[in-house]
């Protein structure tokens, strides 16, 4: 991963999904934001940024870009994302909330053959307290610290990160892996990134229900983590998801637990594990705390 200050950053798009406010926002954090990709706008100037048609072009003015932020319109997420890795951009935050399913399975096919990160859909980017901000997350409520967070939610993230650095613990990295249906990097990939960053000494989870990536998360802490996880789960307390059973969604039941994907299903699964799981994001910290010498 390359998330300094001197990292070339793109983005590709300017749609709904971002504004000049968070433009505004992560170059007065730092970050090197050196151009934008807009198509049949290139030669313009957009929020002070140079504006060219082609990633490529972007590319051979800059050199070598490390992180792209996409912000098009989701049906267009899938050709913004395969033109940024024909130009060896290792890093995508996919800022964009809906993409349809069938383009993330192909789209991830394609990074199974490039070394590319890929972060979201529907995920806010992530932040480097103190050194770099990638995509839409409060810079205001972090600041530096040794407590890694991954997340699934958006603004879960800001509120537990807030909740930290009231209690006088700031971040290392924080990352939204994003919410759609289907997302690129996982919470396994974040935890091995996070137990391997010499910055981080504690690890917060954040999950929520629906798919079986925490459950996932937990038999891989146990296995392969060597650093303190505290883990939260939001909708603990949310009706259960009803599945029809019709013909078009037996493929998602048949084998599975009636509980599948439910908060509870998450809890027993981190339970299992050992890994504590705060009851709301106000009781993270003193757990932090409790298993790291923070």
């Amino acid at each position: 991963m390359n998330l300094t200050p001197h990292s070339k950053v793109l983005i590709q798009g300017f749609s709904e999904f971002i504004t000049a406010t968070h433009i505004a926002q992560m170059k007065a954090y730092g970050t090197n934001l050196v151009a934008g990709v807009n198509p049949g706008c290139g030669g313009q100037q957009l929020y002070n940024l140079p504006i060219f048609d082609l990633v490529q072009e972007v590319v051979a003015r800059f050199g070598a870009i490390d992180t792209t932020i996409i912000c098009v319109h989701p049906y267009q997420v899938l050709d913004a994302a395969l033109e940024a890795i024909a130009s060896d951009i290792s890093q995508i935050i996919i800022i964009s909330g809906g993409v349809p399913p069938l383009d993330m399975v192909k789209l991830l096919r394609k990074t199974e053959a490039v070394e590319t990160l890929i972060v979201g859909p529907n995920s806010p980017g992530i932040i480097v307290p103190g050194k770099i901000l990638l995509g839409t997350q409060p810079s205001e409520l972090y600041k530096p610290g040794r407590v890694g967070i991954v997340s699934r939610s958006s603004t879960l993230t800001y509120e537990v990160a807030w909740e930290l650095t009231k209690a006088g613990l700031g971040q290392s990295i924080s990352v939204s892996i994003g919410s759609d249906a289907i997302v690129g990097s996982s919470f396994l990939q974040w935890l091995q990134i996070l137990d391997e960053d010499e910055t981080t000494e504690a690890i917060v989870l954040v999950g929520q229900p629906g798919g079986d990536s925490e459950e996932a998360a937990a038999r891989y802490i146990t296995e392969a983590i060597d650093k303190p996880v505290i883990a939260y789960i939001a909708g603990r307390h949310a009706p259960t998801a009803k599945n029809w059973r019709q013909s078009g969604t037996l493929a998602t039941v048949i084998g599975r637990p009636p509980n599948f994907g439910t908060a509870q299903s998450k809890l027993a699964a981190f339970q299992e594990a050992k890994v504590p799981v705060a009851e709301r994001p106000s009781l993270i910290p003193p757990l932090v705390k409790q298993g790291s010498k923070l």
